[in-house]
């Protein structure tokens, strides 16, 4: 091995070293102080550096926080790319993707949901257009999971994808942003069954519910009717026999 590689080695391993300590400071620094309140000089404190070593790898504030925050987006994304194909059926991957979510965003309190639910809404054409990137990988493997429960015939296809994606992660934003204000953390495995239960509500096919209702009302009149049969003559009595079907055709 030459000199000149032996010498770069170290040099490499401390770039990387700093570059994660920056990374790790910066995101804990963002989350409690939000963009606005947070400056370099505090990054570089926590980070363990100088100010100056901050900006020889990152040229300001701005760049710093995208990094944090693509680089949140990575690894969130990459656990959903690799979780939701082992899941069966689409309301179990609807169930993953939802509780993840919460999870996810209120896992160290509301500070980094505060800060990307925020900045995602901020008038920065670079960030608007980095946020967009970032959301589209994370919402293909549901977007994919809705698109073949629509194939199937499990999910409603007369909406398209991008309002039912829209319906998922819209009510989820609201969940948050209510945690966010009012600073109180939800119970989020209960909170997730019931926005669960909610989403599925309206992405099943419509007339689906009727339709299993009719299946349940016909499958309990057979069942009573084979009941009746197998009973001893005389019982019920004749004058107090139910009509079991017409009792469910009120249904």
């Amino acid at each position: 091995m030459s000199a000149a590689l032996q010498r770069h080695r170290p040099r490499q391993a401390r770039s990387t070293h700093s570059v994660q300590a920056i990374l790790a400071a910066a995101r804990q620094v963002f989350s409690a102080q939000g963009f606005q309140g947070t400056t370099m000089a505090q990054i570089a404190e926590v980070a363990g550096v100088s100010e100056a070593t901050v900006f020889t790898y990152f040229p300001g504030k701005r760049e710093l926080c995208i990094r944090v925050i693509t680089d949140w987006y990575d690894e969130i994304s990459g656990e959903l790319e690799r979780d939701l194909p082992r899941l069966h059926g689409v309301h179990a991957k609807l169930a993953h993707v939802v509780r993840a979510h919460l999870a996810t965003l209120l896992a160290d309190g509301s500070g980094l949901c505060a800060l990307v639910l925020s900045e995602g809404r901020a008038a920065d054409p670079e960030l608007a257009a980095v946020l967009a990137e970032c959301r589209r990988r994370y919402t293909a493997p549901l977007m994919q999971a809705l698109a073949e429960g629509q194939a199937a015939g499990d999910v409603r296809d007369d909406m398209p994808l991008r309002l039912l994606r829209d319906l998922v992660y819209g009510s989820m934003e609201h969940v948050l942003w209510d945690a966010i204000t009012t600073r109180k953390r939800p119970r989020i495995d209960t909170t997730a069954g019931q926005l669960t239960e909610l989403i599925w509500s309206a992405l099943m096919p419509r007339g689906t519910s009727l339709e299993a209702l009719r299946r349940f009302r016909d499958e309990v009149a057979t069942a009573l009717r084979q009941a009746e049969l197998a009973s001893p003559a005389g019982s019920p009595a004749d004058g107090q026999r139910i009509d079991t079907e017409t009792m469910l055709n009120r249904r």
